[in-house]
């Protein structure tokens, strides 16, 4: 079980600049609107693009997709651990929360 970051403490870590945050939806979703500084990496992409996007291991890194039924950010925390990263959150309450919170987004 992956564990949990709240909205507050994530919104301090990307203003502290301490977390690398993973958009779990990608495509359209990711260009149309994401949180701030986040990379896009899906569930199918993750053991081919990791190494490259994340390539430190102990980093803290955090996954978010859209609400708390999406499984995307849960899954591709997951397999990062799986793959030996030590340091994953997830932000279950996801964009929307963060939206409904009026915090910004970023646009691809």
């Amino acid at each position: 079980m992956t564990a949990l970051i709240t909205r507050d403490e994530l919104k301090a870590a990307i203003d502290a600049g301490t977390v690398t945050v993973v958009d779990a939806l990608g495509g359209e979703y990711y260009a149309k609107q994401h949180l701030p500084g986040a990379l896009a990496l899906t569930r199918d992409e993750v053991d081919a693009q990791a190494p490259t996007l994340l390539p430190d291991r102990a980093a803290a890194i955090v996954t978010y997709c859209s609400n708390p039924a999406c499984p995307n950010s849960g899954q591709v925390a997951d397999r990062l651990t799986a793959l030996g990263y030590t340091n994953v959150r997830k932000y279950r309450e996801g964009i929307q929360d963060w939206v409904e919170a009026g915090l910004p987004t970023e646009s691809a």
